[in-house]
């Protein structure tokens, strides 16, 4: 149930920020997007863990997808706060994908190299259904789609790996196992 209840709540904070973006109204699917990450964080057997999973992943996306904007390939209307950066409705929908990382794609772990086929293949797919929502715009389109497929198919495995040291959805019984040696780690520091 778990699985479900985040592949659910990431696809309506995903649709949120897509509509939001191609409606004039980013702040609407940022909002959405940030409560179901502030839900997804208090959830977590270790908060603390899945935040710093959720805000490393936010800041690589943030990067990728500005890079793509100030490369021309990636056009966006309406959220951007700096001009030639990813709007920040695209980092709220990082925040929200990173969500999914130890819970609903825990399956990718330790299959980097399906990790790389399926980020190659998603992440443009994604793309492209925002573009057909209205919510970005492509400067070359063949470009940008090979653009996204290599970056996804790297950025995917890379917070696959990540997600072995930054995973707050551990077995609950692990977590407080985990938890107590970390505390254990400190006072022996």
């Amino acid at each position: 149930m778990p699985v479900i209840a985040n592949l659910v709540a990431f696809k309506i904070g995903w649709l949120a920020c897509v509509l939001g973006g191609a409606s004039e109204l980013p702040w609407v699917g940022a909002l959405v997007a940030l409560i179901i990450v502030a839900t997804h964080i208090a959830r977590a057997p270790l908060p603390s863990a899945e935040l710093k999973l959720v805000v490393v992943a936010g800041l690589l996306g943030a990067f990728w997808d500005s890079l793509l904007v100030t490369s021309g390939l990636l056009v966006y209307e309406s959220g951007t706060l700096i001009a030639g950066t990813a709007p920040y409705w695209i980092v709220a929908m990082w925040l929200l994908f990173s969500t999914t990382l130890n819970v609903s794609l825990t399956w990718l772990k330790g299959r980097l190299v399906l990790a790389a086929a399926v980020g190659a293949f998603a992440g443009p797919l994604a793309f492209y259904g925002g573009h057909k929502l209205g919510a970005v715009g492509f400067g070359d389109f063949p470009l940008a789609m090979l653009a996204l497929a290599a970056g996804w198919a790297l950025i995917l495995p890379a917070l696959v790996l990540l997600t072995g040291r930054l995973n707050g959805y551990v077995p609950r019984g692990l977590a407080f196992e985990a938890a107590a040696l970390g505390r254990r780690q400190v006072r022996g520091a």
